[in-house]
């Protein structure tokens, strides 16, 4: 038996549902590791930490909560996979200058937040 590992995905914001159509990422690591070169080769690694983050693209839909967004600066942002993974962002707020597309009904969304962990 096949087992699902893309599809249907679910954004949650504060609770909230979003409707979404499609695209949706969210990090898996949360640092960002390198080699640091000596004169005869590696000499070992160094890491830098990564910023938590979430972007989908949402549907701009009648209901579509455009005032929590614009002024909340501690939500919680769920993205739950079609695997069944969930990466939860808490510290959350909006980040960069999203708009709305008339002409497909969308709205891109980036959040950017404290901290990101993995379910």
């Amino acid at each position: 038996m096949a087992k699902r590992v893309a599809g249907i995905c679910y954004i949650k914001v504060d609770g909230e549902q979003l409707e979404v159509s499609g695209g949706v990422e969210a990090p898996i690591v949360d640092v960002k590791r390198e080699t640091v070169m000596g004169l005869s080769g590696p000499a070992g690694l160094k890491e830098t930490a990564l910023e938590p983050y979430i972007k989908v693209t949402a549907i701009f839909m009648p209901g579509f909560p455009m005032d929590t967004l614009r002024t909340n600066t501690e939500m919680t942002v769920t993205a739950e996979m079609a695997n069944g993974k969930v990466y939860t962002l808490s510290g959350a707020f909006v980040k960069g200058e999203p708009s709305a597309k008339g002409e497909d009904g969308t709205v891109e969304l980036e959040f950017g937040g404290k901290r990101g962990q993995w379910q």
